[in-house]
């Protein structure tokens, strides 16, 4: 195997853990949460928001980051066809996965992380269910989208790049 087979398979595993992570919330993490009672909901997100910074997450979030990009630029003098897949799938990755989740996702994390629920009624809590959860989830079934296109992309980039 060349170096760049295994940068792309780096960068396709990477972004097709992003992608089936980002799935799995929107068919069935959030429809759960989703049945919760406002505060159970809140601290629910609150636990899971901490608990998804990890080195796990931080390792395929920032390495499909790295890795499409790497990959890319080594596939630019190698196979033209295989390059604009990756281009392409890394520039969705880039908007759709990573800006969404830096200007959309984690904003209201933040903000959901400094709700104190031991002193919310239960119409506060509710307000802040209805500031945060249509947002989120819509924000995360963007990245969902976008992940899950990036890594089609990726996908084709492999089978150009492997009938080359």
């Amino acid at each position: 195997m060349r170096l760049t087979d295994y940068t792309l398979t780096t960068a396709a595993t990477m972004t097709a853990l992003m992608a089936g992570l980002f799935f799995s919330y929107s068919i069935s993490v959030c429809r759960g949460l989703g049945k919760l009672d406002d505060l159970e909901f809140l601290k629910a997100m609150q636990h899971i928001n901490r608990e998804i910074q990890n080195p796990i997450f931080f390792a395929c979030f920032f390495g499909a980051l790295i890795m499409l990009p790497i990959t890319t630029i080594q596939q630019y003098s190698q196979n033209q066809n295989s390059f604009v897949l990756l281009f392409i799938a890394t520039l969705v990755y880039l908007t759709g996965v990573f800006g969404v989740t830096a200007f959309a996702n984690v904003p209201l994390n933040n903000k959901l992380d400094l709700f104190d629920l031991s002193t919310a009624t239960g119409t506060i809590a509710k307000q802040m269910r209805n500031s945060f959860e249509i947002r989120w989830n819509y924000w995360n079934n963007v990245r969902t989208v976008a992940s899950l296109s990036s890594i089609v992309f990726v996908i084709l980039a492999c089978i150009l790049n492997k009938t080359k």
